[in-house]
């Protein structure tokens, strides 16, 4: 069997470019032609690339809620897997998500399951994404998994898409601020340094340890970048480990101000993530295990694990994650009524939605004091330059006079 790459338009008219394998270009053209594509080209590849083979990392979040919300479109309309895979193939833009399909397609019609077939690539589609697949078919609601995970996946990207612009402008001018400060001192500052040396002015110890910082920014201004990406590299690593992430994990909790942010974040990944397991029917302590390990801070997840043990020794859900003293008492309640009236799937989608608004709150909160914080700091630095140059100049005017 081999590869061949086609470019054609669809039944919309819209141009297509995609892989097809086959035994033969004859073939090809069949089974374009079945799809009411119309043909312009087709050849045979003459090498697979090495990156296609393996696929090319992770697909982005907005290629895998279009591929979702399409898959379940075409399954509802009653078009067999293998024939949507065969056009999602053919239509996704996204390199990564593209050299997947390829060899998902290949293995369910090599007689794998679709859920089978998507675990074997663990950096497009996670252990969630997989576990409500093998749900779904094993109850025959495939479309209806495919549209919750679209939607599951559209709220993720909604909350980073949040975060990221509003974090936008306060970077932005903490780069400026930061650039202004190294100009200050490694062009501003030894020009005034030459003048009062060349005019032998006496300078007070305040400026004397100013025109120091800049001497030492001058003589060695390689030393920043070098130790920004030591350092950066050293707690890359250090967090890499069992113990550096759990303890850079705890620190983040800890941390004033955006600590109560990234608690939010991860309750309401957590509620998400474990109410759409448990509306997909996926069994109670597999949920809980994939929640674990999705939830993306080390505290949070050792949590969930105790309490996976404790609901393994036959407590409720509620009771260890009470315990732990990490969730709040609203959600650990709204888990226990959930339990109580058989509706958890709905409690905690309840509690998931709440804390989507409080994270969002809460970050327009760390954005606007922030901004104020930055203006602060710069005034400060500007300040102590200012007053550090014009006192020696002060003392210059009045030897005059």
């Amino acid at each position: 069997m081999a590869t061949f790459v086609y470019d054609a338009v669809d039944p919309v008219g819209r141009p297509v470019k995609g892989r097809v394998d086959a035994d033969s270009e004859s073939l090809v053209l069949s089974k374009l032609h079945d799809q009411n594509f119309h043909v312009l080209s087709v050849s045979e590849a003459k090498g697979v690339s090495l990156s296609f083979k393996k696929g090319a990392g992770a697909p982005k979040l907005q290629s895998l809620v279009v591929f979702s919300r399409q898959f379940a479109t075409m399954i509802d309309a009653g078009i067999s897997i293998l024939k949507c895979l065969d056009i999602l193939e053919g239509q996704t833009k996204d390199p990564a998500l593209k050299a997947a399909l390829v060899l998902v397609r290949k293995d369910v019609k090599g007689g794998l399951s679709l859920g089978d077939a998507l675990a074997k690539h663990p950096t497009c589609f996670s252990k969630l994404y997989v576990n409500m697949i093998r749900a779904a078919e094993l109850g025959g609601i495939l479309d209806t998994i495919l549209d919750r995970l679209a939607t599951f996946l559209e709220s993720e990207m909604e909350i980073k898409q949040k975060i990221k612009s509003a974090m936008m402008y306060p970077v932005i001018v903490l780069c400026f601020s930061i650039g202004m400060i190294f100009a200050l001192f490694y062009f501003v500052l030894p020009k005034f340094k030459e003048i009062f040396v060349s005019m032998d002015v006496e300078m007070p110890a305040m400026t004397q340890a100013l025109f120091t910082m800049s001497d030492l920014m001058v003589r060695f201004w390689y030393l920043v970048p070098i130790v920004g990406v030591a350092s950066f590299y050293g707690v890359k690593r250090y967090g890499a480990t069992t113990k550096g992430r759990l303890h850079i994990d705890h620190i983040k909790l800890k941390f004033p101000i955006i600590g109560d942010l990234v608690l939010k974040m991860s309750v309401s990944r957590f509620s998400r993530t474990f109410g759409t397991l448990i509306a997909a029917g996926v069994p109670m302590m597999r949920s809980m295990e994939i929640v674990g390990e999705t939830a993306g801070n080390a505290v949070i997840s050792g949590a969930i694990g105790a309490a996976r043990n404790a609901i393994r020794d036959g407590q409720r859900i509620s009771t260890p994650l009470a315990d732990c003293g990490l969730f709040p008492s609203m959600v650990t309640h709204m888990i226990d009524i959930g339990e109580e009236t058989g509706r958890l799937s709905e409690m905690l989608v309840k509690v998931s939605d709440f804390y989507d608004s409080e994270v969002d709150a809460a970050v327009k909160g760390l954005t606007s004091l922030i901004e104020p914080l930055l203006i602060v700091f710069m005034g400060v630095v500007v300040g102590f330059i200012a007053i550090s140059v014009m006192a020696p100049m002060f003392k210059l005017v009045s030897s005059i006079n």
